[in-house]
């Protein structure tokens, strides 16, 4: 894996936890919108969707640089639309890194010829 694909991939972990936690609370605010008389719903509908708007910037750039298969993108994608789904994103791609770094250390170390 080459670095742009590894910070392609590093920026899209970084912004999928934010970004389900600013839709959880997003979610949180709008029932508290109907159930009382707090509104944040303006505010944290701003921060969610700059932090939405961001992951599917960074979604694309992993696309075209990882060279996934469809499968896999649109899992991603759908992951990023459902409220507990960016925390799954970021657990699947912390662990392709962690194998990719184990993968290049045994090349490097010669115990691997792939």
């Amino acid at each position: 894996m080459d670095f742009k694909t590894a910070s392609a991939l590093h920026r899209l972990r970084l912004v999928s936890a934010p970004e389900a936690v600013s839709f959880l609370l997003l979610l949180v605010c709008s029932v508290l919108k109907r159930t009382t008389e707090f509104n944040a719903v303006p505010v944290m509908g701003a921060i969610h969707g700059v932090l939405f708007i961001l992951y599917v910037i960074f979604w694309l750039d992993a696309w075209n640089r990882t060279k996934w298969d469809i499968k896999t993108a649109a899992l991603y994608f759908v992951l990023s639309v459902l409220p507990f789904g960016g925390f799954f994103v970021e657990r699947k791609l912390k662990r392709a890194a962690e194998d990719a770094v184990i993968a290049a250390r045994a090349r490097r170390e010669g115990k691997v010829s792939a």
